[in-house]
């Protein structure tokens, strides 16, 4: 049957042997389905009633993501944590409670309640003013890390990441992560990252919901998300939920700030090299808001100062609107909109950016179910332009996403809580194409792709017992290439062998692919937990890059015939600890991953303007593991972490290395972070981050040879060398200059690289001038002694 679905359809099954686990993993799931069930059927009967509602920040009315009800004094605790919405439903016995409510960096909450019947209630929490003796969730919160069956998560906190100093003071979330184990920079000042040994473009990075598909300023410096407009942001580096997908390695989803819904206020910043501004209004008090907020630098503005006529500077700008209908229905709509601008003169320019839009319906359906329907857009592009005698020309490449999702969450009683929903993706991608404006240069189009990308997916996390919780689910994937246009198979040498034309929205290709998600943790105690988790993922849009860290000029290309979709299976263990009343926390975890369908080039391979790079393509098998430890201080003055990871990343891909193992660009044997952050007094607070990590594997020449006065450099061992290992001491000092409660001002020193270690960049060869029989290494490094300034502001 299958086969003739094959051939009739181009659809493609996963093969018998994955077949046979895949209806095992079935059965596995839908036995779990029925135990849940059970589960409900067994409480639903009892005489209860379900308390539902939002928590907010009582100030500005913005919706606290992870906030925690519960049962006062309850053992084993009973309690419920909101969703990214800020909503929450705990279902529970009639009778009489008193709840607490507790947000990390705010007051506890006691709340008295008299439940007879499904009640709704909004809570608002003050933020916790005193700095130096910050109130944190308990241990026994039922989001807390040892309880939760989630592993790979980490929640930023946006007070520590704008204490965290950066490169030329840049808040950045991005190059706050990579601060975190298992999450390594792709690069000196860049802001890419590589997660568990994947490239950077399998972290899949979300702005309300709508995926970013080049997320750097500046060649990769600085990120495209302004901090002033981040509300919460949660990283997964595995075991990630059902309901996200599309990439192998992690998941970085960003929410923006909705805005203060009860009085006007603006804040801002003025540093050397760019500023920002953000303001936030009411719509009707109570009910609506907006939030707009835009930064740009000025470096252009000194170029022009000393007479240079290059450009340098990019932009971007995030707004957000909300309003509450009622009671039961809210909307928001979203945006960002960003583009960075360099060029030589008039002869050559480039200009690249981003554009997100994302339209969102909540709806509480009932008190155990909310609803978030959303549609959203994406767009990325870029423009190079040439402008010399005769050859004029412009070379442009983009992707485009449109996308609906419908998501539901159902808490049917404290023991489950239920995710499940629909997520459709359409993809329009422009590859590349040469708009000539001379005389010497000809029109070069190649064809856009097309492909439409479905998920559904269903997650429950299950507390069994007091000792045992489960968080499994299943996302089904398809994805389609669709026409019109010349579709190319090809030979094991790379050459085409037959050429099929397709009509517009034909099918081309189509693949089937179900990703299991299982996370299950034991509490040893009310402070240590063992857990243990395996994730399928798997990625259908592929990077072509010949750089690590991803450039404005990659390109990215669908599954299709030759190219299949890139897979993912990881498991791992961990163990999770708190220490003295939750002050330390420690963790560890270790990781096996393994990867198919991976992606490299042929050596030699032409990446740019060619219709038939599929055949410049090899793809292999790949595998990483490691082990990842992180200790980290959350209370008093001194505040921070320690993380070390002990990591290999490889891959194997016939016609590369004589088909062995090599090392993958992004492997790095070791990587060290460690960060603090000490408060002086309540206006004035230290930090400091030293991060040090092996050295990139690299391909440099291991011999040469001449011919007609003419040296050729001569590769063998992909990836076989190693750039030297990197170290790196950044400090900062904040110093709040006057905080009331109507104006709030402060300036931020920091040095990056404070030691002046001159790390790496690049190293190339050349041959010594005086003796061509020797060999020079040529190293180049970028900063060193980088201080910076910012006055930043808020009333």
């Amino acid at each position: 049957m299958f086969a003739n679905l094959k051939s009739k359809h181009n659809l493609y099954f996963p093969s018998l042997p994955d077949l046979e686990s895949v209806l095992n993993l079935q059965n596995f799931f839908r036995l779990a389905f029925l135990l849940s069930f059970f589960v409900f059927a067994t409480t639903t009967f009892a005489q209860n009633a379900t308390l539902s509602g939002t928590i907010k920040d009582s100030k500005t009315g913005e919706v606290l993501i992870g906030a925690t009800v519960a049962v006062e004094n309850s053992k084993p605790i009973v309690g419920t944590v909101t969703n990214v919405y800020g909503f929450y439903s705990l279902t529970l016995p009639k009778g009489n409670y008193t709840l607490l409510v507790s947000f990390i960096g705010y007051q506890n909450l006691k709340k008295s309640v008299d439940l007879q019947q499904n009640t709704t209630l909004t809570f608002e929490i003050a933020e916790n003013t005193n700095e130096l003796t910050e109130i944190v969730v308990t241990s026994d919160a039922p989001q807390d890390k040892v309880q939760n069956a989630q592993m790979g998560m980490e929640k930023l906190e946006m007070k520590e990441m704008n204490k965290i100093p950066v490169l030329l003071g840049e808040r950045d979330i991005l190059k706050t992560i990579q601060l975190l184990p298992g999450i390594k920079s792709a690069g000196e000042g860049n802001s890419g990252f590589n997660v568990r040994g994947g490239t950077s473009d399998q972290n899949a990075i979300f702005l309300d919901e709508a995926l970013v598909y080049n997320a750097s300023h500046l060649l990769g410096f600085f990120s495209t998300f302004n901090s002033d407009a981040i509300k919460d942001a949660t990283v997964y580096k595995g075991g990630m939920p059902a309901q996200y997908g599309s990439r192998l390695s992690s998941v970085l989803d960003i929410r923006m700030k909705d805005g203060n819904d009860k009085k006007f206020g603006m804040g801002g910043g003025i540093g050397l090299i760019s500023s920002r501004l953000n303001v936030e209004t009411p719509i009707v008090k109570d009910k609506g808001s907006l939030f707009l907020s835009g930064r740009r630098t000025y470096l252009d503005l000194f170029l022009k100062a000393a007479d240079n006529d290059n450009t340098l500077y990019f932009y971007d700008f995030n707004a957000k609107a909300n309003y509450k209908i009622n009671e039961k229905n809210r909307i928001f709509l979203s945006g960002y909109f960003g583009r960075d601008k360099l060029g030589v003169g008039n002869t050559f320019g480039i200009d690249w950016g981003n554009t997100t839009g994302t339209l969102r319906w909540n709806r509480v359906i009932s008190p155990k179910m909310f609803s978030n329907t959303s549609l959203i857009y994406s767009n990325y592009s870029y423009r190079i332009s040439i402008n010399a005698a005769g050859n004029e020309f412009d070379i442009l490449s983009r992707i485009r996403d449109y996308a609906i999702k419908q998501e539901f969450l159902y808490l049917p009683n404290p023991k489950h809580t239920i995710t499940f929903g629909v997520h459709s993706t359409y993809h329009n991608i422009v590859p590349g194409q040469v708009e000539s404006r001379g005389s010497n240069v000809i029109n070069v189009e190649l064809q856009d792709r097309y492909a439409w990308e479905n998920a559904l997916f269903v997650n429950d996390e299950w507390k069994i017992s007091p000792r045992l919780n489960l968080n499994y689910g299943l996302r089904l994937t398809t994805f389609s290439l669709l026409g019109e246009g010349k579709f190319y198979s090809y030979n094991s040498e790379g050459k085409v062998t037959n050429t099929t034309n397709y009509g517009s929205g034909e099918f081309v290709q189509t693949y089937i692919n179900p990703e299991p998600r299982l996370g299950l943790s034991y509490t040893v105690n009310l402070n240590t937990s063992v857990k243990a988790s395996y994730t399928r993922n798997v990625q259908n849009l592929h990077l072509i890059s010949n750089s690590n860290a991803g450039t404005p000029t990659d390109l990215w290309i669908p599954s299709s015939k030759n190219i299949k979709p890139e897979t993912a299976d990881q498991w791992a263990l961990g163990l999770f600890k708190n220490i003295k009343d939750n002050q330390f926390e420690f963790n560890v975890e270790a990781y096996y991953k393994t990867m198919s369908n991976q992606i490299d080039y042929k050596d030699g391979a032409n990446t740019r303007a060619n219709d038939k790079i599929e055949g410049e393509l090899l793809t292999g098998i790949g595998r990483a593991y490691g082990i990842e430890f992180l200790f980290r201080k959350k209370q008093g003055r001194l505040t921070g972490w320690v993380g070390y990871t002990l990591s290999r990343t490889e891959r194997q891909i016939e016609g590369i290395n004589g088909g062995n193992w090599y090392a993958a660009r992004q492997d790095r044997t070791h990587d060290i972070s460690v960060v603090a952050m000490y408060d002086l007094s309540k206006k004035v607070s230290l930090s400091a981050a030293w991060v040090f990590n092996t050295g990139n594997a690299v391909t440099f020449p291991s011999g040469k040879y001449t011919v007609a006065d003419k040296t050729t450099f001569v590769y063998t061992e992909r990836n076989g060398y190693r750039m030297p290992d990197y170290h790196r001491l950044d400090i900062g000092l904040t110093w709040i200059r006057k905080k009331t409660a109507k104006f709030e001002s402060s300036w931020n020193f920091s040095i990056y690289n404070a030691y002046g270690r001159e790390n790496a960049y690049t190293i190339t060869f050349r041959e010594n001038k005086d003796d061509r029989t020797k060999t020079e290494a040529v190293r180049t490094a970028l900063f060193r002694f980088v201080p910076a300034v910012t006055y930043n502001f808020k009333f």
